[in-house]
């Protein structure tokens, strides 16, 4: 592991007060969980608002950048834990192309929910 990101397993001591040994990887790792988890919430208000279901773009955006974060932790953290890598693969990819897909039919700038 190069020295650049070695920093990132180092425990943030400033955190000890919640009983966690937290690490900048898992920092990142917390971020893109909630970050894909939160997408759903996005779904829900979108398809709360059109009374039918929809999927916004916003909830693509955090389908990739959840998927991308939670996967850099598995592949770059101390852990380096393959099941979590095999786990985050398949949706970075589909989340991606999905998002490609949204861009290709509705344009780049639009951004409503899908109908």
């Amino acid at each position: 592991m190069s020295a650049d990101v070695h920093w990132l397993n180092q425990e943030i001591v400033w955190l000890g007060w919640t009983g966690l040994h937290v690490t900048g990887w898992k920092l990142i790792g917390y971020t893109g969980a909630f970050m894909f988890g939160g997408r759903w919430l996005v779904q829900f208000i979108a398809s709360k608002r059109a009374r039918k279901p929809v999927i916004p773009r916003l909830f693509w955006y955090m389908s990739v950048v959840g998927s991308l974060m939670t996967l850099s932790y598995f592949l770059f953290s101390a852990k380096q834990d393959s099941v979590g890598v095999l786990q985050n693969l398949f949706p970075a990819f589909t989340a991606l192309y999905s998002l490609y897909l949204d861009i290709r039919h509705r344009g780049w700038k639009r951004n409503k929910a899908t109908h």
